[in-house]
């Protein structure tokens, strides 16, 4: 229950905070906008009709079609977001700051956008629109949310450059890639660890030198080549970002011929990372 309640909470600031991006930073601006906000923005200024009620309107329809790629959790969220996106953008439509900067402003929105939307994802949340694209790309294709969102958004972007013009638009790409790193940064953490598997004929020696150089604990798993049937011994091994060249050095230096993958890991737990809370 408590966890339902942070993650609630999390939304309506998410939600908060992305409603601030558009109207303290795109709109006063003239910037463009990815996905259904982007549709939002073009109807705004050929129309002065309200971003809040139209994106409300689209963010529905597209929820009707799109819910069923989506959990029964991840539609509650989405359905909470969507209202409460939409009521912040109709209550915050007249507020303003005073910065003319339009670089500045750019990466303030992308800032804001990021973290927003980021919150709102971390939660397994969407807002809908080209969000729930981009998860379904992650669903099927394994994309990365963040890039994935990045995509569709500059589809609708690009659109928008009769619009918004060129200037506008180079600025609307900027805001973009700051949010998308934010929102990376977000959804996956202030240290995301890295996954390491290892076949080497030398792994005895890898493992013994990551123990005492890294001081990183190695996990042997048991396997065989499918073609020769040759038992093996992979290594598993959980490091830092920071540590991925390091490791790479110890491989290359003990054996040239190993074979190593590398997965971004969102969450670690254990001794050595962070403790698992009860």
């Amino acid at each position: 229950m408590k966890k339902r309640i942070s993650d609630i909470v999390s939304i309506i600031v998410g939600a908060l905070l992305f409603s601030l991006a558009v109207n303290l930073f795109v709109i006063p601006n003239e910037f463009g906008e990815g996905g259904v906000t982007g549709l939002t923005m073009i109807t705004y200024y050929l129309y002065q009709w309200s971003p809040g009620i139209v994106s409300l309107i689209l963010n529905a329809l597209l929820l009707i079609v799109g819910y069923k790629f989506l959990d029964k959790t991840t539609t509650v969220y989405t359905i909470i977001a969507v209202f409460f996106n939409s009521l912040f953008l109709i209550l915050t439509k007249n507020w303003n700051i005073g910065s003319d900067e339009l670089i500045i402003n750019a990466i303030f929105g992308g800032i804001f956008s990021g973290v927003g939307i980021g919150l709102i994802i971390r939660v397994g949340g969407t807002t809908a629109g080209s969000t729930i694209i981009a998860r379904i790309l992650h669903k099927y294709l394994d994309w990365n949310v963040s890039y994935a969102l990045l995509l569709v958004d500059l589809i609708v972007v690009f659109a928008s450059y009769f619009i918004i013009g060129v200037q506008s638009l180079m600025f609307t790409i900027v805001m973009l890639y700051v949010a998308t790193k934010i929102m990376d940064f977000i959804i996956e953490g202030v240290n995301p660890k890295k996954a390491v598997t290892i076949v080497s004929q030398e792994q005895d020696k890898i493992a013994e030198q990551v123990n005492g150089i890294m001081d990183r604990g190695v996990t042997v798993i048991y396997g065989r080549g499918y073609y020769t049937k040759t038992p093996k011994e992979l290594l598993y091994i959980v490091i830092s970002k920071q540590e991925v060249t390091m490791l790479k050095k110890i491989v290359k230096s003990i054996d040239k011929e190993a074979f190593i993958t590398i997965h971004d890991v969102r969450d670690v737990f254990g001794e050595g990372f962070v403790e698992l809370s009860k």
